[in-house]
């Protein structure tokens, strides 16, 4: 019995073009695999090492790990690796994405000018109404939104804002009265 794993372009039921950016990824996953045996993986190792833990791998790298600097592989290139329709169809590692987003370890032009590039204007725009259900204000948010307005969206969510969130703790106590971006 062999394992399907679709991507989540499949999911989506949209066709993916031919990626440089997917090439650059595998590259240098090639060139420091670490113990990870897909690209995902080993995208949510990088995420860890740049310190987005909203996801870890389980089970953990078992050793320690070499991840790209940030010249040779940016933050939004991380970001937007996450995102890639090509990628398997992990939903958690998603969060990553957004996490590196929410704490600000984007840049807003290059995450945009990456997205066009990518065709990825759509996945950012569906998780930006997510994220910003729960901090309407947020800049980096914000711009994305208003950047990929009016892009073709899933017509489901993709996540649910509280996959984005936690709750905002209220007298010392975890309560979901309110809510904040995981940064």
């Amino acid at each position: 019995m062999t394992l399907r794993q679709d991507t989540l372009a499949a999911r989506l039921g949209v066709t993916v073009h031919v990626s440089p950016l997917r090439r650059k990824l595998c590259q240098l996953w090639k060139q420091e695999p670490g113990d990870a045996p897909v690209l995902e993986d080993w995208l949510v190792d990088v995420a860890n090492a740049r310190g987005a833990r909203i996801v870890i791998r389980n089970p953990a790298p078992a050793a320690p790990f070499s991840a790209p600097s940030k010249e040779e592989l940016s933050n939004a290139e991380l970001a937007l690796g996450l995102l890639l329709l090509q990628n398997l169809d992990r939903p958690q590692i998603l969060r990553l994405a957004a996490q590196l987003i929410s704490a600000g370890a984007v840049q807003l032009d290059e995450l945009k000018w990456l997205a066009v590039q990518e065709r990825a204007g759509g996945l950012l725009a569906g998780l930006a109404a997510q994220a910003l259900r729960v901090e309407p204000g947020h800049p980096l948010w914000q711009g994305v939104a208003a950047a990929f307005q009016g892009q073709a969206m899933p017509r489901k969510p993709l996540l649910h804002y509280t996959r984005l969130a936690e709750p905002a703790p209220v007298n010392g106590r975890v309560s979901a009265q309110s809510w904040r971006l995981v940064k």
